[in-house]
C-alpha cells in the first residue's frame, strides 16, 4: 500500500458524531460566506460522492451561484461508482462535454470524495473541456485500501479494487493533471486519510474537518471558493471547439 494506511479507529468512530456540526456552522456563517470573492460567472460542475447525488451538494451550489458562478450537478442520479457513469465514464464525459458546448468554454470541476476521483479522470479523458479541477477529501493520491471505506465501496459499485480496470482507473487519477489542480484535504478525516487527499502537483488546502458532510462546512466553503478565485488568472486550457 506505498506506506499509506486507512485513517485510525478512533477518527472513524468521531465521524458520525462530528459530522451535524457542519450543517450547524454553516447555517451560524451563511451570511458572511456571502462576503467572499466574487465569482467570474464559469461554469462549474458539482461531483457528489460515494452514495450521493446532487442532493448533497445543495449548500455548496447555491453559495457559488450566490458569488456569481453558473453552477450545474452532475444530473446522473446517485454516485455508485462505475455504475452511475456508464462503465468507463462515457455517461459522465458526455455530460461534461455537453456543459463545455452550452457554457462556450471549459468546465471547472469540483469533486467531492469519490466525485474528485472522478474529475481528476475527466480533466486527463477531455482535452480542452476541463478548465481546472477543485477536489474535496477525494482520495486520489494513494490505493482503497489506504480508506475505511472500500469495502463500501465494491458493494455500491460491483466493482472489486483488484479488478485490472479499476486499479488502472485509480492509476488514472493519480497521474499530474494537464490543467490546474487544487485538493482540499484534513488530517481529521476519518475515512480517508490526508496523506492521499494531496500531492506535490496540486495547490493543496488544509482544513479541520471530518469527511461526512464535509460539503457543508463553512471551513470547506471557504476554501472551495479561495481555489476558484485563484484559478481565475490561470489561461484557458487549449484545444477543443465550442459553438
Amino acid at each position: 500500500m506505498s506506506g499509506h494506511r486507512p485513517p485510525a479507529l478512533a477518527l472513524l468512530l468521531a465521524e458520525p458524531l462530528r459530522a451535524p456540526l457542519a450543517p450547524l456552522r454553516l447555517a451560524r456563517d451563511w451570511r458572511a460566506l456571502g462576503r467572499l470573492p466574487r465569482g467570474d460567472g464559469r461554469a462549474v460542475m458539482l461531483l457528489p460522492g460515494l452514495f450521493n447525488g446532487d442532493r448533497s451538494n445543495l449548500a455548496m451550489a447555491a453559495l457559488l451561484r450566490r458569488l456569481g458562478y453558473r453552477v450545474e450537478g452532475w444530473g446522473l442520479g446517485r454516485n455508485l461508482g462505475q455504475r452511475a457513469i456508464g462503465g468507463d465514464g462515457a455517461r459522465l464525459f458526455a455530460r461534461i462535454d455537453d456543459f463545455a458546448q452550452r457554457a462556450g468554454a471549459p468546465v471547472t470541476l469540483v469533486g467531492v470524495s469519490l466525485g474528485g476521483v472522478m474529475a481528476r479522470i475527466a480533466a486527463h479523458r477531455l482535452p480542452g473541456r476541463v478548465r481546472a479541477v477543485v477536489t474535496v477529501s477525494a482520495p486520489f493520491a494513494g490505493p482503497p485500501e489506504a480508506t475505511n471505506v472500500w469495502r463500501a465501496y465494491q458493494w455500491l459499485s460491483g466493482a472489486r479494487i483488484d479488478d485490472p480496470a479499476v486499479r488502472a482507473w485509480s492509476g488514472e487519477a493519480a497521474r499530474p493533471l494537464p490543467v490546474p489542480a487544487t485538493a482540499i484535504w484534513s488530517a481529521r478525516d476519518g475515512l480517508v486519510g490526508g496523506a492521499i487527499c494531496r500531492d506535490a502537483d496540486c495547490h493543496a488546502i488544509e482544513v479541520a474537518s471530518g469527511h461526512l458532510w464535509v460539503q457543508f462546512d463553512p471551513q470547506v466553503l471557504r476554501a472551495v471558493a479561495a481555489a476558484l478565485a485563484r484559478d481565475a488568472s490561470q489561461p484557458l486550457p487549449a484545444g477543443g471547439s465550442f459553438r
